[in-house]
């Protein structure tokens, strides 16, 4: 599987080449900034791109802009932005696709190789891989007045589990519940939000981030 890596802490990007490369992905381009990241993206067309959202010349959002541009040349491409900071303009904006793997980590939260290789290899395949922080900032940002307010406090944390990437055997154990209690809280969630139920857990996500988003 190949990767392109945009990150411009030298040994936090050695780092993230050295644990690809021990768990088989082939990192074809590892940048430090977002003009860089927009050529590599662009020569090697790769299964899917990590990217830090701040990057050289400005630390605002380069790296972000540059995968969304790219993403909009490339449709469906797999991005996975693995950042210290939620920047919730841009994220809504990559959501909005609603096409090709999405992902969206904290630096912070990744606790073992393990998970971050996971989210990677969710991403790559076409599924999500949100962290549970971005989800609560995304939902918590939108007004009382929006669908998502008629969500009950259960339903709110299975959607989370769901934008996680959980099926519905996950979300029962994390919830101790049993799956029909899941499977049903989740086909109350698709009816407040007027959104069709899907067998597919990860179309299924990218539906209702893209809802959130709209």
């Amino acid at each position: 599987m190949r990767v392109v890596l945009a990150e411009d802490l030298f040994l936090l990007r050695q780092g993230i080449i050295q644990l690809l490369e021990a768990y088989g992905f082939e990192v074809v381009a590892a940048v430090d900034n977002g003009t860089d990241l927009a050529a590599a993206i662009a020569g090697h067309r790769p299964d899917v791109v990590i990217v830090d959202v701040r990057l050289p010349p400005t630390f605002t959002t380069e790296g972000l802009q540059a995968a969304l541009r790219a993403r909009r040349e490339q449709p469906g491409l797999p991005i996975l932005v693995l950042s210290q900071h939620v920047e919730q303009m841009y994220a809504r904006e990559l959501l909005a696709d609603g096409t090709g793997g999405i992902g969206y980590l904290l630096k912070d939260s990744v606790l073992d190789d393990e998970q971050f290789v996971d989210a990677v290899r969710r991403v790559a395949a076409g599924g999500t891989a949100m962290d549970p922080a971005v989800v609560a900032q995304l939902m918590t940002s939108h007004s009382r007045d929006e669908p998502l307010a008629a969500l009950t406090p259960r339903e709110r944390e299975v959607l989370e589990l769901m934008a996680e990437g959980c099926s519905n055997t996950a979300i029962a154990q994390r919830l101790t519940i049993t799956e029909g209690a899941a499977a049903k809280h989740i086909s109350n969630i698709f009816t407040k939000l007027t959104l069709p139920p899907s067998s597919d857990s990860n179309r299924r996500v990218l539906a209702v981030l893209t809802h959130l988003n709209a």
